[in-house]
């Protein structure tokens, strides 16, 4: 990759992604569960970028979205709506009535009352919204809490007997027909043994709702798998496919997915500028184009990403990599190794095609950075840089009143 060229061409900072790698991830996943039906439904929260998308749709994807936002991104991309499905504990009544009318594969409901709430839609609308449940199996997936979701103490899902309360009143609605069940149990699980766990307690609860004859087509595992950032090993594939495999034996349905991190996080990188070097007492700080508005998981998660320095060949010394913005919390790495740089010297930040640009923001009223994207050893722009114009259109309007 020549970075010099690209730095020059689209300007710094900005993300790259390499679109081989991520159809190479994709292929991979899907092979794992050949013995079955299966559908990924890529989790679109991970990098929304509408190119990402639309080549997903080639590989046959689906989409697992979790606003309305991302649903309308997933249809203008050209995706079907039967291989949509929607998601999240806080679908307003607006955004139900949006998914009810595109006719979507199915609404992944959270709770009684969000329940009662899609019927009612569905009953004024007279149609029929297809739904599954979110259930909570109360199982550890031993990750950062911030993205541990499978734990009663944890917002999402419910437990088994409100699930079974809540298929039993589906069943019997005249305005929701029940096909899917559905758990996530958080996010950069590498310990793939918990989602075996939790696979196998959810399987038992199909099997009593087939014998209430509440026919589940769906059975839904959520995402969760982890990549490598720095040393991390990754979860087998095979292992992990058998594992759930074994789960369903003498069920008839289709194991849903949500990957989302797996294909995109090491399929990307975020190319920032050295602006300079200073000191503060004996503290070095490389001072960066980029900045926690770009990239903000190192701030929020306190995430590691690998982080290289284009052309290094001095004698390295610990320094924090930070940002432009007014926060004691902006950075991109701290307490790394890297050698002296120079204004104009590229830093390359690894592992940065999920949660980067699609957590980014305006703060301090910086533009959004440029997407590219390299298929087949050709570059092109995916989403350009934003303008200070854009940036305060919506704004510009208000200010004739």
């Amino acid at each position: 990759m020549d970075y010099l060229k690209l730095a020059k061409d689209y300007n710094t900072p900005f993300y790259i992604y390499d679109f081989d790698k991520i159809k190479e991830r994709f292929i991979m996943l899907k092979d794992a569960f050949k013995a079955r039906k299966s559908q990924i439904f890529y989790a679109v929260k991970a990098n929304s970028n509408l190119s990402i998308l639309k080549l997903l749709i080639s590989l046959d994807s689906g989409f697992d979205c979790v606003s309305a936002g991302e649903i309308y991104r997933a249809l203008k991309a050209g995706a079907k709506n039967y291989k949509i499905i929607f998601s999240g504990v806080g679908k307003s009544a607006d955004e139900l009535k949006y998914a009810l009318d595109q006719n979507i594969l199915y609404i992944n409901l959270e709770s009684q009352e969000e329940m009662l709430l899609l019927e009612q839609i569905a009953k004024e609308n007279q149609k029929v919204a297809r739904i599954s449940i979110r259930v909570n199996p109360n199982v550890d997936a031993k990750t950062h809490p911030y993205i541990s979701t499978g734990l009663h103490e944890n917002k999402f899902g419910v437990d088994i007997e409100s699930a079974k309360k809540m298929y039993i009143y589906a069943k019997n609605s005249q305005f929701l027909e029940p096909v899917g069940v559905h758990f996530h149990i958080g996010s950069q699980i590498l310990d793939i043994s918990s989602i075996h766990e939790a696979s196998i307690i959810v399987a038992k609860l199909v099997k009593e709702l087939l014998a209430l004859k509440i026919n589940i087509k769906f059975f839904d595992i959520g995402g969760g798998l982890g990549v490598c950032y720095k040393d991390e090993q990754e979860p087998n594939l095979y292992e992990f496919a058998q594992g759930i495999l074994a789960s369903l034996q003498g069920l008839d349905v289709c194991v849903g997915m949500e990957p989302g991190r797996f294909l995109v996080a090491n399929a990307g990188e975020f190319v920032t500028k050295v602006l300079y070097e200073k000191f503060n007492d004996k503290k070095r700080f490389v001072v960066v184009d980029g900045a926690m508005n770009d990239l903000l998981r190192p701030s929020l998660y306190g995430a590691y990403h690998e982080i290289k320095l284009l052309n290094e060949d001095s004698e390295k010394s610990l320094c924090d990599i930070v940002g432009g913005i007014c926060e004691s919390g902006d950075f991109l790495a701290k307490d790394r190794m890297l050698g002296k740089t120079k204004a104009g010297d590229l830093v390359i930040v690894k592992s940065a095609g999920a949660y980067g640009f699609s957590m980014s923001s305006n703060y301090n009223s910086r533009n959004r950075v440029c997407e590219l994207a390299c298929e087949n050893g050709k570059v092109k722009m995916i989403r350009k840089r934003e303008s200070y114009e854009e940036q305060i259109a919506l704004e510009l309007e208000c200010l004739k009143d």
